[in-house]
């Protein structure tokens, strides 16, 4: 089998970020997909945080929040780029693995095992994965997903890199080009984490947008009731999730940078956790109100709002912003 690391998927152990036990155990494929792939190479995730301190409600969903590019390069000196797909997936996967690189790549869940029970051969879903192992001869893929690292093999391999798919309006994937020729193997110092801490607070939403979206959610209450539960599970994954999830790795990264910091962050820390659980409540109380059930969840919003201007006031008298 052609791999970049020496890892197995039976003995692979994800990094806490993904621990059973807390609110939210994913967040998005895409960052998901990152906290493993960073932990894998050696490299602490959690110094990379900053960038969830200038999430924001967009209007319509939660910020789906990614490490940008130029963060990973700051911090690690990770390259990361979009690739123009123009040969099979698999011809690219190979030769750039030879190379000693990697590459995000979109594709069906529906072919991805390790979502079984949620859209493995049930459900057609676009998801980020990073193949770091293939093998042509046994049809095998090792690859980053989710909160994990895992394999597929046989008709999943072919479904996945799209092998035999000869439809002409298919449209190429999304690829990214991850370059790792300049990796910093010792990672991030102190100061450059505070730096983009300080960059990413200067980006922070003017105003609080948790109240704005309070406001999205009592205009959207009647569609929500009337589009049933399918609906409310996409409209909760693009706001309730993204906010709390977004939240609670921002309680991470603020506990991790107090740590190496002089400490005096407790009350951020805990109010971004306060936020993540409130969205989680949140989701619960919209689940009731879908379904037909009366719930109060103004008092759980007011909450999360308070939460939001309590973590950002500590961390900008702190970090300035």
């Amino acid at each position: 089998m052609q791999r970049l690391l020496a890892i197995d998927p039976h003995t692979y152990q994800p990094h806490a970020l993904h621990h059973p036990g807390r609110c939210w155990t994913e967040t998005n494929c895409y960052v998901d997909v990152w906290v493993e792939v960073l932990h894998a190479l050696g490299l602490d995730p959690l110094a990379a945080g900053a960038f969830t301190l200038s999430a924001d409600f967009e209007g319509d969903q939660w910020s789906f929040f990614k490490i940008p590019p130029e963060d990973l390069r700051s911090l690690y000196g990770i390259e990361v780029s979009e690739m123009n797909a123009w040969r099979p997936i698999v011809d690219h996967l190979c030769e750039q693995l030879a190379m000693g690189r990697l590459l995000t790549v979109e594709v069906d869940s529906w072919f991805l095992p390790d979502t079984h029970g949620v859209s493995y051969r049930t459900g057609h879903t676009k998801s980020t994965i990073v193949p770091q192992a293939i093998d042509l001869g046994t049809r095998r893929l090792g690859y980053f997903h989710n909160a994990g690292y895992f394999e597929l093999d046989g008709d999943d391999f072919d479904g996945v890199l799209r092998i035999g798919d000869e439809d002409p309006w298919r449209l190429a994937p999304y690829v990214e080009l991850i370059r790792l020729e300049r990796l910093r193997a010792e990672g991030p110092s102190l100061p450059e984490v505070v730096d983009l801490a300080a960059s990413h607070l200067a980006r922070r939403p003017p105003d609080n947008p948790v109240e704005r979206l309070a406001k999205r959610l009592e205009s959207d209450r009647s569609a929500l009731v009337e589009r049933g539960l399918d609906y409310f599970h996409e409209y909760a994954f693009g706001s309730c999730r993204q906010c709390g999830a977004s939240a609670e790795v921002a309680g991470s990264f603020v506990e991790w940078l107090g740590a190496r910091d002089g400490g005096g962050l407790d009350e951020a820390v805990g109010h971004f956790r306060s936020l993540a659980e409130g969205a989680k409540a949140l989701q619960f109380g919209l689940a009731r109100m879908v379904s037909g059930r009366r719930y109060d969840i103004q008092s759980i919003l007011d909450q999360m709002a308070e939460s939001w201007d309590v973590a950002m006031d500590v961390l900008v008298r702190r970090y300035g912003g």
